[in-house]
């Protein structure tokens, strides 16, 4: 049953690739005019374009190399190109339409139409590449979101405890070891006295984290109570045991259904990713099971790398929830729909006694590129009674 659910999420998912570059190319092929010398260029262009992301993911499993990597970044930065030009062609399209039941075009729009369609096409080339060029910058230069939050618990050995977030980092072929570096540099540029990693450590396959030797940058962030990670969905596309046992050999705890007590003073809970049932069949353990055993008079964290339900929280006691999962979108209109998918899709959010935070992340999935948001780095400021 996972298999053929597999294939036919997969199929739908190529097909839906598929129609959607087919409608952008003859979009853009009708606009280059009938005797344009440029087609031939445009056609293999396109096909390499379109393509090389697929091709890429195909090749890492078969043989990482340089080749497959570089196909990937193509094809990532394609896949931010084609989301805009899917909105600009869909738009224009939506505007002929109007015109030719209201005309409303200048006169000089008919008078030259393959001129105009030209034109038309190079203003979008060009406005889709500023785009992503300054989404491109934007996904590189995170931000630091400061939160403070009272929890009225005793924690006995600390009133204060400073922690980093970084969710959503995506380690693999797009974010790699540079990338990593820079974040590791802003996290302990805040001195935390611990690190939490809420999911999506992982992108996908875990070859080319190993290929590049990223383990031995985790190694370097600095921390005086360590750092903890729960597995994402991610962590379960590429391959979940794999990813878990790497990140552990490189000093990462790994909480999976389970908590840990920090210094005395704070309690950490820890749930598999949700999607642990699509890929394994099994099923992660009750909230109400987990918190059965944790101290409750301890402050509480809990970390559940998708925010949905966020009501269980509240109910078993839990004093802040930290999620990732969404980043809101990332690419924009997308945020719009994020809003409307999760109660919560970016941000803080206090219901009863119980704090959220859900983050946007610190890294990128797909396309190295955000324009619906900037990349956090969250710096917690706990502070207890």
């Amino acid at each position: 049953m996972k298999k053929i659910n597999f294939i036919i999420f997969f199929s739908t998912t190529l097909s839906v690739y598929a129609l959607i570059n087919y409608y952008i190319f003859i979009r853009e092929w009708e606009a280059g005019g009938h005797n344009s010398s440029w087609r031939t260029f445009y056609v293999a262009a396109f096909l390499i374009l379109s393509l090389s992301y697929i091709a890429g993911r195909f090749l890492e499993r078969v043989s990482l190399n340089w080749f497959s990597s570089a196909l990937v970044m193509l094809g990532s930065f394609w896949l931010a190109a084609m989301t805009y030009f899917l909105l600009f062609a869909f738009a224009i399209d939506i505007l002929r339409l109007l015109n030719f039941i209201v005309p409303f075009f200048p006169a000089s729009f008919a008078a030259d139409p393959e001129g105009t369609k030209e034109i038309t096409a190079l203003v979008v080339i060009v406005v889709v590449s500023i785009i992503v060029f300054a989404g491109y910058i934007n996904a590189r230069t995170p931000r630091v979101k400061t939160l403070e939050v009272r929890i009225p618990k005793n924690s006995r050995a600390l009133k204060s405890m400073n922690v980093v977030v970084a969710s959503d980092i995506h380690l693999g072929t797009i974010v790699c070891k540079s990338k990593l570096e820079r974040i590791v540099e802003r996290i302990n540029a805040l001195e935390p006295d611990l690190v939490l990693l809420p999911g999506d450590v992982v992108d996908e396959d875990i070859g080319p984290v190993i290929r590049n030797n990223l383990g031995e940058t985790l190694r370097r962030i600095r921390s005086k109570f360590g750092v903890v990670a729960i597995t994402g969905n991610h962590e379960y596309i590429g391959g979940v045991e794999p990813a878990c046992k790497y990140l552990v050999e490189h000093g990462i705890t790994m909480l999976r259904d389970s908590s840990i007590t920090i210094n005395d003073s704070l309690i950490i809970v820890g749930r598999e990713d949700i999607s642990i049932r699509g890929f394994t069949g099994k099923i992660r353990k009750p909230l109400k099971e987990l918190m059965s055993d944790v101290e409750k008079n301890y402050p509480i964290i809990l970390m559940d790398h998708q925010p949905f339900h966020l009501e269980e929280a509240e109910a078993n006691g839990v004093d802040l929830q930290l999620s990732g999962h969404t980043h809101h979108g990332q690419l924009w209109p997308f945020n719009f729909i994020a809003k409307k998918v999760y109660e919560l899709s970016w941000g803080y959010k206090k219901k009863g006694n119980t704090h959220y935070y859900v983050s946007c992340g610190v890294g990128t999935w797909g396309p190295p590129v955000r324009t619906g948001n900037r990349p956090e780095i969250v710096n917690l400021k706990l502070m207890f009674e």
